[in-house]
């Protein structure tokens, strides 16, 4: 009877995992739906203040010059 105690515990533990899991994805579609692009992890001001300034440089290198 003791041998398979085990079992009882993996119903409540896939459980608790699937809505994790759930969870996540949610969080995943709501932002890429709202964004339209999947979160980058770790971005911080700083890497949002790069990408803005990379995003700058790169439309003043591609528009036509008007000097």
């Amino acid at each position: 009877m003791g041998r398979l105690q085990w079992m009882e515990a993996m119903l409540p533990l896939g459980i608790i995992a699937g809505m994790l899991c759930i969870a996540g994805n949610v969080q995943y579609t709501i932002h890429k739906a709202a964004h339209g692009r999947p979160k980058h992890i770790g971005n911080d001001m700083w890497d949002v203040a790069m990408e803005r300034r990379d995003k700058k440089i790169v439309d003043e290198k591609l528009s036509p010059a008007t000097n």
